[in-house]
């Protein structure tokens, strides 16, 4: 059984049997399809989203409730038998920052049970009516073609406004596209501009254009070849005359402009500079974190959430959660504060600093007690205890 077997196992099959578009409330039959441009083969594009990506896949995914036992204790290790949850959340990321709509999908085990989710890249995808029941209808660039129903998947989306389900195509950076692939060609001409012929001369008594070829290629090979022999000295006859420079004076793209360009793709990816560079923590990584991270978890933890749990299920604290430690991002001086301050106070047991200077948790769980400094008193306590003096006396 393949990857699109464990997909779509219990799909029905899709020629012939569907009833037709499911209409929106605006008349709209909603359908999705992948853009074949070169977005993601923009070096500075493929920068900004490699950066989300990179931050957005180091959230921890976890599953909380007793609901599906054994689906739950698979996606503890992994989101399927074919990712880990890094790579499932990167790609998952870059598919949603170029498509501006990413969809999750479960993956069947060999009983028909999902054992775990996945999230495909179909060339066009159209929701479909099936015995009354919404399907996703996909396919793929290799011709084939499936269905799933739509509760049993789940749709992220980006700059979602037409579409009921879908998010907008990337139309508004496509200015930006063309002006980065003007930028690079406008380099290579420059470059290939410097790398041609430095001088010309008058060359007489030569009429015919083969001779005239003849003679340079000579005098190339005799001067400037590996074989050539010169001593540094270059010599010609006096058949060479009105001999000049050629001075080239290519364009390229100046400074203010490249920075309009590398702003524009910031702003659309809200990205910057120090992101790129690896160049963020503290008060900076906060900030990257709710702009990237905290959004895209807080979609996909709602997507997940309502495909692998039904709504009973959810009112008795099924969910899925993605989240990260922020603390981590800190400097060391920052960390150091924190974990001696809510150390002390109880608020954060010794496997949760440790965690946060990546360190692993104490066998036994010996990390798992709780803490405070000698002075600190329970105010309840304190109380109870000038009750009980005043009592005495």
């Amino acid at each position: 059984m393949g990857l699109f077997d464990a997909i779509f196992k219990k799909s029905p099959k899709p020629e012939g049997k569907y009833e037709g578009g499911f209409k929106m409330l605006n008349g709209y039959t909603p359908h999705f399809t992948s853009y074949n441009g070169s977005i993601y083969e923009q070096q500075l594009i493929r920068a900004a989203i490699n950066v989300r990506a990179t931050h957005t896949a180091k959230l921890k995914v976890e599953v909380a409730g007793s609901a599906r036992p054994a689906l739950q204790n698979k996606l503890k290790h992994a989101p399927n038998q074919f990712q880990t949850w890094y790579q499932f959340m990167y790609r998952l990321s870059t598919i949603l920052d170029i498509h501006n709509t990413a969809f999750i999908c479960p993956v069947y085990d060999q009983y028909g049970e999902p054992s775990g989710i996945i999230s495909p890249l179909p060339q066009r995808c159209e929701i479909v009516s099936y015995n009354g029941v919404p399907y996703l209808r996909y396919e793929f660039n290799d011709g084939k073609k499936a269905a799933i129903e739509l509760d049993y998947c789940g749709i992220m989306t980006k700059h979602q406004y037409r579409s009921d389900f879908f998010g907008e195509n990337n139309s508004a950076l496509y200015p930006t596209i063309d002006l980065i692939h003007i930028q690079n060609q406008g380099i290579q001409e420059g470059v290939k501009s410097a790398a041609t012929y430095r001088f010309w001369a008058q060359v007489n008594n030569f009429t015919r254009a083969e001779d005239l070829a003849n003679e340079r290629k000579r005098f190339t090979e005799e001067n400037f070849s590996k074989k050539s022999e010169g001593g540094g000295l270059l010599l010609f006859p006096n058949t060479y005359t009105n001999i000049s420079q050629i001075k080239a004076d290519p364009w390229v793209i100046d400074s203010e402009e490249e920075k309009i360009i590398k702003a524009n793709v910031f702003d659309y990816f809200n990205v910057n500079e120090d992101l790129l560079q690896s160049a963020v923590y503290g008060d900076k990584w906060v900030a990257a974190y709710e702009g990237i991270c905290e959004p895209f978890a807080i979609q996909f933890s709602e997507v997940t959430t309502k495909m692998l749990f039904t709504l009973r299920e959810q009112t008795q604290g099924n969910y899925v959660m993605a989240s990260a430690n922020r603390l981590q991002y800190m400097s060391n001086k920052e960390k150091l504060e924190v974990s001696a301050q809510l150390a002390d106070r109880g608020i954060l047991n010794r496997d949760e600093v440790r965690e946060i200077w990546n360190l692993p948790p104490l066998p036994n769980g010996e990390g798992q007690e709780y803490i405070i400094r000698g002075e600190y008193k329970n105010a309840t306590d304190q109380i109870n205890e000038e009750g009980s003096t005043d009592n005495e006396e």
